[in-house]
């Protein structure tokens, strides 16, 4: 199983794409496991960092998906 952004050419995960970075959370709004995206472990970790930032600056829930 190829990564998603390495299948795509993607070298920078913005914060500010929330519909992609929602993809990668749960229901309950925890980030997916590396096993469960099939991402490699270079944009996992840049995916955390985004889905982090997004959260700090109020774009993404910190507990659940959708509203």
């Amino acid at each position: 199983m190829e990564c998603y952004f390495c299948r795509r050419n993607i070298k920078f995960i913005d914060h500010k794409s929330i519909a992609v970075l929602r993809s990668f959370q749960s229901a309950s709004g925890k980030i997916k496991d590396r096993t469960k995206t099939g991402l490699c472990a270079f944009h996992q970790r840049n995916l955390s960092t985004a889905i982090k930032r997004a959260r700090s600056m109020g774009l993404l829930s910190p507990t659940a998906k959708n509203f």
